[in-house]
């Protein structure tokens, strides 16, 4: 005997893929999730900040 399907439930599955599909296009399309976005921020203010920090002339130093 045929196994019996129940169509709505298999619509609503097929609805739920079908969006599934295009949520996971729209995150790749839109980049990194907003903790890596943040992470690489941070990371590169903090190397920013170091660099300034380990300079060996500042500017008030040139006026002398």
């Amino acid at each position: 005997m045929a196994e019996l399907i129940n169509l709505r439930r298999a619509r609503k599955a097929k609805t739920k893929a079908e969006k599934e599909k295009a949520a996971e296009a729209n995150r790749i399309k839109h980049g990194t999730p907003k903790a890596l976005h943040d992470l690489s921020k941070a990371r590169s203010q903090l190397s920013a900040r170091r660099l300034e920090n380990s300079r060996l002339v500042d500017d008030m130093d040139k006026d002398k």
